[in-house]
């Protein structure tokens, strides 16, 4: 860019990066930057309002910020009609007169089609910067590289896989976690698999696993007392959510069971894929099932099924449902 441009364009799902641009631009505008910055929802602020904020001009500085959020969007969505249509050449018409000193920022969640009008018309202008911020295609390898370079941390792959087992693509809890983990630990050794599990809700589905292990060893006393740690670290949940994360590792360990009994591969890549779990969740899945026979998952499926039932029709709470199973199956 030869210039500085006067109007930005960040768009995509990748929040911190984004968000970390948005920090840039309003620090670039000094200490009295408040009063040259303007911030707008852009469903409930019509095009020329922003254009107008746009074009003001700067109190005792040598430009304005004006950060503008989901105009694009906004103005361009199916059902936009006519009203629509006029706001989106509004914007196009006025997007290449900006002033000098104007730096408008217009800000979309996700990703914009390549179609869309106001982006085509865009990249055709001089005076234009636009930015795609995507989610990383390797959530691990990502947390990794960001406790070193953020929190000048070191983590271990399994915990890095953890934590993207936990929080499901979100990259702000990514964050967030990484941030508590790495306070932590201070610097004195790498953030592992186990101090995620005492810091973040990694934990419930770590003792469902650990439950399961316990079952198979007929060890009915030390899954019961993982399942009071479980109701205990989460009082909120009286037995629900523990219940369908219990239902949903056994409905895995059956599918697993049934893609090693095929002939699939015991690879946690190869499980991942064929059951659509985590890689990590995938790494524990392989031998966990092969504790089982499919007969016996079939059947244990079939009984939580049945508790499911009961507990929708108010028969039985599901905390009663969690003993029954657990006691039904230490004596088998």
């Amino acid at each position: 860019m030869g210039t500085t441009p006067q109007f930005y364009i960040f768009h995509g799902d990748d929040l911190i990066r984004r968000g970390e641009a948005l920090a840039r631009m309003r620090r670039s505008m000094g200490e009295d930057g408040d009063l040259n910055r303007s911030e707008f929802d852009g469903a409930a602020t019509p095009v020329p309002e922003v254009l107008a904020a746009a074009k003001s001009l700067p109190f005792l500085a040598d430009k304005r910020l004006v950060i503008v959020r989901g105009l694009i969007r906004h103005i361009t969505r199916k059902g936009a009609g006519q009203a629509g249509k006029l706001a989106a050449d509004r914007l196009i018409e006025e997007l290449p007169g900006l002033p000098a000193y104007a730096r408008l920022v217009l800000v979309e969640d996700d990703t914009l089609p390549a179609g869309n009008r106001v982006l085509k018309a865009a990249r055709t202008l001089p005076n234009g910067y636009i930015g795609e911020f995507k989610k990383p295609p390797n959530l691990t390898r990502w947390i990794m590289q960001r406790a070193a370079d953020e929190y000048d941390a070191e983590i271990t792959s399994r915990a890095a896989n953890a934590i993207a087992d936990v929080v499901n693509g979100d990259l702000l809890r990514a964050d967030n976690e990484l941030f508590k983990l790495a306070t932590y630990v201070n610097g004195e050794a790498p953030i592992s698999e186990q101090d995620v599990a005492a810091l973040t809700p990694y934990v419930p589905e770590a003792n469902v696993f650990e439950m399961v292990d316990a079952l198979a060893n007929g060890d009915g006393k030390r899954a019961l007392e993982l399942i009071q740690q479980s109701l205990h670290d989460n009082p909120r949940d009286p037995g629900f959510g523990l219940f369908g994360l219990i239902v949903r590792q056994f409905r895995l360990l059956l599918m697993t069971r049934d893609h090693l009994d095929q002939g699939g591969a015991a690879q946690a890549q190869a499980i991942a894929e064929a059951v659509g779990a985590h890689r990590y969740t995938a790494g524990k899945l392989a031998a966990q099932a092969r504790r089982f026979q499919a007969e016996q998952l079939d059947a244990i499926l079939k009984r939580l099924q049945r508790y499911d039932q009961d507990i929708k029709t108010g028969r039985i709470q599901p905390r009663l449902a969690l003993d029954l199973l657990v006691t039904s199956l230490a004596r088998e």
